[in-house]
């Protein structure tokens, strides 16, 4: 058993390795000068070596998580950003060339607007649909999977998606409900029975409006990409590569809801149990693709149901951590580092999350006492943060400068520290987010 371990192990490191060099190299970029190319390449340098915890970095990396700020540094609405591709492009290359963060976070979240009209979509309210053009999205939270239905998606989890979860969240795929069971007996008496739900003028329509999406969904990505392209190729790297989530997280976000995954904690905790456990290696999978498909080692994934005080640390022990540290090995083990945002505070929770291999993980921490960060599990892992909004958003620029000195104090060590903001940028004043990069590239020097 100690040999297979140790096989892992090694294998681990390998590919991740593998990753980072395919990361640096850079391969396939645009780079618009040799001089571009050289900055992102020592830029993903100093990332790694903030990351693995194997040698000191030259100084501290600094990499805001921008929230909306661009859009709003970049003189555009919210609603612009979501329906108009080039305005939002050119609004976080306005941010990326006039601050010069380490890395930058691709608007990702900002997705087109009219692809959500068609399909009528119905867990969020954008920009002109729900909420005022000048507002950000915001997250309509309901039961959209029943206390009662648990065992069907435990079941048959993909299935669950198709036939109930998107008829509920896009008012347009309703017909989708009507798709038949899957695996069917595809012998020639049962063909026909299985195919006529797709000729009904319903499901037709409901094909229409998800290519119709879909072209939408694919000029976007197109413009993104472009997008990544052009500001890699001028030497930022990006900071992540793709996106997971916590078992947990998965479930009461998008299916059960806040109040319905905390009661179901206590009115049916085996069947919450399982249903992390069935969602495990779709969290897993969902990293490694992203990962593969971008040539990044990195994969972010916000917690939000984790933090001190929305579950007991009982309930964290069981419900929560034991299927997140599974998602997080089983993407370590392919060579992949979970960038995991702990969303509040995770003081309570420090110690047991620093039961990891080491130089494998990145750990945001938005209201965390960086302190006892660094000394428990700033021992394993790369630790990031925090910067707090309210600070950005009313401080002054020596007081931005202040706060960031006394952060990069606690936190440097030897290495293993990223500056960061806690949260977004939202609100920020421009001044204010200079102070933070400028000051912290200075002062973060390593002797």
């Amino acid at each position: 058993m100690k040999e297979r371990w140790l096989k892992v192990a090694v294998d681990a490191d390998e590919k991740q390795s593998q990753r980072f060099e395919i990361w640096v190299s850079g391969k396939d970029i645009p780079f618009s000068s040799p001089e571009a190319e050289q900055t992102y390449k020592e830029r993903v340098r100093l990332l790694q070596d903030a990351i693995q915890l194997k040698k000191t970095p030259k100084r501290v990396p600094v990499c805001p998580s921008p929230g909306f700020f661009p859009i709003q540094y970049g003189g555009i609405t919210p609603y612009e950003a979501h329906y108009d591709h080039e305005k939002l492009v050119e609004a976080w290359k306005k941010y990326c060339d006039d601050f010069a963060p380490d890395a930058f976070s691709a608007p990702n979240g900002i997705v087109p607007g009219r692809a959500l009209d068609i399909l009528d979509y119905k867990l969020y309210h954008w920009p002109g649909h729900g909420i005022p053009k000048d507002k950000i999205f915001q997250f309509v939270e309901k039961e959209y999977m029943k206390a009662e239905e648990y065992q069907d998606f435990i079941d048959d989890p993909t299935g669950f998606f198709i036939n109930v979860y998107f008829p509920r969240t896009s008012g347009a795929l309703t017909p989708l409900e009507n798709i038949p069971s899957l695996p069917p007996i595809h012998e020639l008496p049962l063909v026909t029975p299985g195919l006529v739900p797709f000729g009904r003028p319903e499901m037709q329509e409901a094909i229409k409006h998800l290519l119709e999406a879909g072209a939408i969904a694919l000029d976007w990505a197109t413009h993104l990409r472009r997008f990544n392209m052009e500001i890699m190729g001028r030497g930022y790297p990006s900071f992540t590569g793709g996106f997971s989530k916590a078992p947990f997280d998965a479930i009461g976000d998008s299916l059960r809801g806040t109040v319905g995954i905390m009661m179901d904690m206590f009115r049916c905790p085996d069947e919450l149990l399982e249903a992390c456990e069935r969602m495990t290696p779709f969290m897993v999978k969902m990293g490694i693709a992203a990962s593969k498909a971008n040539g990044h080692p990195v994969i972010f994934m916000p917690l939000h149901k984790g933090a001190d005080g929305f579950m007991s640390d009982e309930q964290f022990n069981r419900f929560y951590w034991p299927t997140l540290r599974k998602v997080i090995i089983g993407l370590i083990n392919e060579g992949i580092v979970p960038f995991l945002f702990a969303e509040g505070s995770y003081n309570t929770r420090l110690e047991l999350i620093a039961d990891l291999p080491k130089g494998k993980t990145v750990w945001l921490f938005d209201r965390s006492d960086m302190a006892r960060a660094k000394e428990t599990i700033g021992q394993v892992a790369c630790i990031a943060g925090n910067v707090p909004l309210s600070l950005l958003c009313a401080g002054t620029p020596d007081d931005v400068k202040q706060y960031c000195k006394n952060l990069i104090d606690v936190a440097k060590g030897d290495g293993g520290f990223i500056l960061m903001t806690g949260a977004g940028m939202d609100g920020t004043t421009p001044e204010n987010v200079e102070a933070m990069i400028e000051f912290s590239k200075e002062y973060g020097v390593y002797g």
